[in-house]
């Protein structure tokens, strides 16, 4: 019975298809304009980041404007961690990872 009711209908939506006129067809809109172009990249916003090598460290140095708001600390024989500035007035605070350590729980409650 579904069956006959499924291709009844695709006989139906196929026939209407037939039907139609080559005058009832209407042509395609006009292709719309590309987008503007990209406004030039401002330099002022990019990082500047300086490498400097000490006995068994590197250390990178991330400026903005010329205010440094970060540091990577990578040792010899160890972990990188960083200094960051997250105020702004110079008081650098350890960070062993830049993970925020937002974790959303991925639990399954229920399924259905």
């Amino acid at each position: 019975m579904r069956r006959t009711f499924t291709l009844l209908l695709l006989l139906l939506c196929a026939g209407h298809a037939l039907a139609q006129k080559s005058d009832e067809r209407q042509p395609l809109p006009a292709v719309p304009p590309p987008p503007p172009e990209m406004i030039p990249f401002d330099a002022a916003i990019e990082p500047q980041v300086t490498i400097k090598k000490r006995e068994n460290d590197t250390i990178e140095e991330y400026r903005v404007d010329g205010k440094l708001y970060m540091l990577k600390v990578t040792p010899a024989n160890g972990v990188p961690y960083y200094l960051i500035d997250n105020q702004g007035n110079g008081n650098f605070m350890r960070m062993d990872t830049l993970d925020g350590g937002v974790r959303v729980p991925q639990w399954i409650i229920g399924t259905f």
